[in-house]
C-alpha cells in the first residue's frame, strides 16, 4: 500500500492541490497530514483519498472547525497525535512540536513515526522505527511531500 505524507501546508491551497494530485497520480491510496493545515479548507482538498491528520502548533485557533469538517468529509482527525494501522503497519503521527506527544507516541514502538514542524524533509531510523518528515508546502527551500510503500519500505520525496 502506498501512502502520501504531507505537512505544513499552511494556507497554500493551490500548492496543496498539486501535491495531492501528484501523490494520487503516483498511486497513493491514503494521505496523512502531519499538521499545520491552518485553514479548514485544506481538509476537503486532501480528503479525495482516505485522509488522516493531526493538529499543528498553528492550528490551535481552528481546532473546532477542523474537527467539524473532518466529520463532514469523513476524514480521520487524530487530534494532537495518534496511532493508526495501515497494511499491517503501526504508524504514529504528530506535528512534532510537543515533546509530550512525541514521547507518548514513541512508547508503543511504531513501525513509522511521521511528523512535520521543521519544514525540512527527513528520513532516519531510530532502532526498528523509521522517522519521516515529508518536508513542507510553505516556507521551505524546496516544497516536498513523501510517498511511502508500506509493503516494501521504499520512501520517495517528491518535489511539488
Amino acid at each position: 500500500m502506498l501512502i502520501g505524507i504531507l505537512s505544513d501546508t499552511h494556507d497554500e491551497f493551490e500548492r496543496t492541490r498539486r501535491a495531492v494530485a501528484l501523490l494520487a497520480s503516483r498511486g497513493a491510496k491514503a494521505l496523512i497530514h502531519c499538521g499545520d493545515l491552518i485553514e479548514p479548507e485544506i481538509v476537503p482538498i486532501c480528503a479525495v483519498l482516505p485522509f488522516y491528520f493531526v493538529f499543528g502548533n498553528n492550528d490551535a485557533d481552528v481546532v473546532p472547525q477542523l474537527r467539524s469538517i473532518a466529520k463532514f468529509m469523513k476524514a480521520t482527525c487524530l487530534e494532537w497525535g495518534g496511532l493508526i494501522e495501515l497494511a499491517g503497519k503501526h504508524i504514529a503521527v504528530t506535528h512534532g512540536h510537543m515533546g509530550t506527544d512525541v514521547r507518548r507516541l514513541s512508547r508503543p514502538s511504531p513501525d513509522y513515526f511521521l511528523s512535520g514542524h521543521s519544514h525540512v524533509a527527513m528520513d532516519v531510523r531510530n532502532g526498528a522505527c523509521r522517522c519521516i518528515n515529508p518536508g513542507a508546502l510553505h516556507r521551505a527551500d524546496e516544497y516536498t511531500v513523501a510517498l511511502l510503500n508500506l509493503e516494501t519500505d521504499v520512501l520517495e520525496f517528491l518535489k511539488v
